[in-house]
C-alpha cells in the first residue's frame, strides 16, 4: 500500500485502464466488468477489480493534470508491478477534421511543463507512447469496426479552454508537429512508462474543439465515451 493507494499487491491486475474522473471508473466497473471489487477508495480515487471476457482487469481513476497521473501511475508501475496502463481520457480538438467525440490515439506528446525534469533530472518535453501497444489498440479498432486517428497531441499544465491565447501555445510548439488534440496527462504517464520500462498508451474522445462551437456536457462526458471505453477493453484482452 502507498499513502495515495489502499489496495493489496494482489488486488491490482497487471493491465490497468485509466480514466481520469473516478465516477468513469466506477461506471465502466459497473456496466463492463464481472465480479468487481473496489480496492481503492482513497481520496475518491476509486479503483475496481474485475473480469472482462474472463481477463482479470483493473479500471482506476487517475484525477486531472500531470501531476496527479504521475503519481498514481508511477505507483502503478513501481510498486504494484503493472505491466501496461492504457489512459482513456477527454481532449480538445485541434484538427478542423475531427468531430465530437472521434477517438485520438496519441503517438508522441510534447509538453512545455518540467515534469521531466522535476523527477528525473531530464529536460524532456516530447516523449511517445509504446509502439507495441499502440500497434495492439489499432488492430482491435479495425476488428471491431471503430475508427482511430493517430498522430500527435500535447499536454498542458492548463485547461485548454481557458488559456488567453491558445494560438499563442500553438506557436510555440515544435515545427511540423501538428498536434490533433490536447489533454493534460498522457506526457507524465508516457514518460513514467519510459523510465520503468513499462507499456503505456493514451485513447482519447474529442469533447470540445477550437473549431467546434459546441461543448460536451458533463454527463455526455461520462457516459458517450462507450466506444472509447469498449476500445481500452478489447485492446486489453491482448495484452
Amino acid at each position: 500500500m502507498t499513502p495515495h493507494n489502499e489496495a493489496k499487491k494482489e488486488d491490482i491486475a497487471k493491465v490497468v485502464i485509466m480514466p481520469g474522473d473516478p465516477l468513469r471508473a466506477k461506471y465502466i466497473a459497473e456496466n463492463f466488468l464481472e465480479d468487481y471489487k473496489l480496492v481503492n477508495s482513497v481520496r475518491g480515487m476509486y479503483a475496481y477489480t474485475g473480469h472482462y471476457k474472463g481477463k482479470i482487469l483493473t479500471v482506476m481513476a487517475h484525477g486531472m493534470g500531470m501531476p496527479s497521473i504521475g503519481i498514481y501511475s508511477y505507483e502503478l508501475f513501481k510498486i504494484y508491478d503493472v505491466d501496461t496502463i492504457i489512459r482513456i481520457g477527454s481532449c480538445g480538438g485541434y484538427s478542423k477534421d475531427l468531430n465530437l467525440f472521434d477517438i485520438i490515439l496519441s503517438e508522441n506528446c510534447f509538453s512545455e511543463g518540467n515534469y521531466a525534469l522535476t523527477l528525473n533530472n531530464d529536460n524532456c518535453h516530447l516523449v511517445s507512447a509504446n509502439k507495441e501497444l499502440n500497434n495492439v489498440i489499432e488492430s482491435t479498432a479495425n476488428d471491431i469496426n471503430i475508427t482511430l486517428h493517430k498522430g500527435n497531441t500535447v499536454c498542458t499544465d492548463c485547461f485548454d479552454l481557458y488559456m488567453t491565447d491558445v494560438n499563442k501555445f500553438l506557436e510555440r510548439i515544435p515545427e511540423g508537429f501538428n498536434p490533433l488534440g490536447a489533454e493534460m496527462e498522457a506526457f507524465a504517464l508516457f514518460y513514467n512508462a519510459q523510465i520503468l520500462n513499462k507499456k503505456a498508451a493514451c485513447l482519447m474522445s474529442v469533447v470540445d474543439s477550437k473549431y467546434i462551437d459546441n461543448v460536451a456536457t458533463p454527463e455526455e462526458r461520462q457516459t458517450g465515451l462507450n466506444n472509447m471505453i469498449k476500445l481500452s477493453l478489447e485492446s486489453a484482452l491482448k495484452c
